[in-house]
C-alpha cells in the first residue's frame, strides 16, 4: 500500500485475512445523481458501509461558506464512529469515479487525525476487474466505533489567504467552467485571479485509476514553483487533487470553500480566459 492508495488486489488480500480492524466505505456520490444510497443496494464491496457525502462529510450548504463546507468536528467523529471506525484502524473508501467522492473522506479522516486512509485505486470498477465479490442489499449495522478525532493533520486555507496566495493556486474544475464558459450551479463563472487551471480528471487514466507517480509528478511540477494549494466548484474534487499531488510527493493545501464560496462574494474579483490573470 502507498500512503494514499491501495489496489484492488491489496484489498483482497488484506480482507482475505479476516483483520476486523479494516473498515471499507462506500462514498458513492456525484455531482447530479443523488442515488448513492440506492447505487450501494444494488451492490457493494461486502462489508462496506455507505458513507453519505452530503449529510455526513460536510455541513448544510450556505453561501458564505459553499456548497459543502467542512462538517463541524463532533458531527464527524458521531458519523465515523456510527460507521464503526475505532482507533487504529484502517479505512478504505471507495466509489465508481475514480475515487472524486472517495477522496472527500480521505482527505477529512486525514484532516481529522486518522492516519491508516486509503483510496481503493479505481474504485468499485476496479474491484470488479479484479475479481472482488460484490453482494447486493442492506448489510448489518457495525458495532459503534470509538474513534476520537483532531483537527489539523492537513493543511487548510480560507478565501483570504487563497486571494493572495505566493505559490501555486490550482483550480480542479473543468477548463471550460475555470475559463468561464459554462457555469453549471454556481452564481458567477470563471476563476480566482492568479490561479492555474489544472482539472481533477486528468490525474487519471482510462480505466479511472490514478496516472503512475512520476506522471503525476510532472504534470505538477510543470505548472509553477513554491507552495501549493487547491481549490474546486465545493472542495470535494479538490480533495481528490490533493491526493494526486500527494500520490507525487507534493504537499498542497486544500481552500474547502473554493469556488461556491468565492463566487457567492461579489466582492471577490473574477476572472476568465485560459489566463490566469
Amino acid at each position: 500500500m502507498s500512503a494514499v492508495l491501495i489496489s484492488a488486489e491489496e484489498l483482497r488480500e488484506l480482507l482475505a485475512t479476516g483483520d476486523s480492524r479494516v473498515r471499507v466505505l462506500d462514498v458513492r456520490w456525484a455531482l447530479g445523481d443523488p442515488d448513492g444510497p440506492q447505487h450501494y443496494l444494488d451492490g457493494h464491496v461486502p462489508g462496506a458501509v455507505f458513507v453519505d457525502l452530503e449529510t455526513e462529510l460536510a455541513d448544510p450548504p450556505s453561501p458564505a461558506k459553499g456548497r459543502h463546507p467542512l462538517p463541524e468536528l463532533a458531527h464527524l467523529q458521531k458519523c465515523a464512529r456510527s460507521w464503526g471506525l475505532r482507533t487504529g484502524d484502517t479505512v478504505v473508501a471507495y466509489d465508481a469515479t475514480g475515487g472524486m467522492a472517495a477522496a472527500r473522506v480521505w482527505w477529512l479522516l486525514r484532516w481529522a487525525g486518522v492516519p491508516q486512509v486509503r483510496i481503493l485505486d479505481g474504485g468499485l470498477p476496479a474491484w470488479e476487474r479484479a475479481g472482488g465479490k460484490v453482494i447486493a442489499g442492506e448489510e448489518s449495522d457495525p458495532e459503534a466505533g470509538d474513534v476520537v478525532l483532531t483537527p489539523g493533520g492537513m493543511p487548510v486555507i480560507d478565501a483570504d489567504a487563497a486571494a493572495s496566495w505566493n505559490g501555486v493556486l490550482l483550480d480542479a474544475r473543468a477548463g471550460e467552467r475555470y475559463r468561464g464558459e459554462v457555469e453549471p450551479i454556481d452564481p458567477r463563472a470563471g476563476h480566482i485571479p492568479g490561479a492555474i487551471s489544472a482539472p481533477t480528471a486528468e490525474n487519471l487514466t482510462a480505466t479511472g485509476t490514478f496516472k503512475p507517480i512520476d506522471e503525476l509528478r510532472s504534470r505538477f511540477t510543470g505548472l509553477g514553483e513554491g507552495p501549493v494549494a487547491v481549490y474546486c466548484g465545493s472542495g470535494v474534487t479538490a480533495a481528490h487533487q490533493v491526493a494526486a499531488l500527494a500520490v507525487a510527493g507534493i504537499d498542497a493545501a486544500l481552500y474547502p470553500g473554493s469556488w461556491s464560496q468565492w463566487s457567492n462574494d461579489p466582492k471577490r474579483p473574477v476572472a476568465t480566459g485560459a489566463d490566469p490573470a
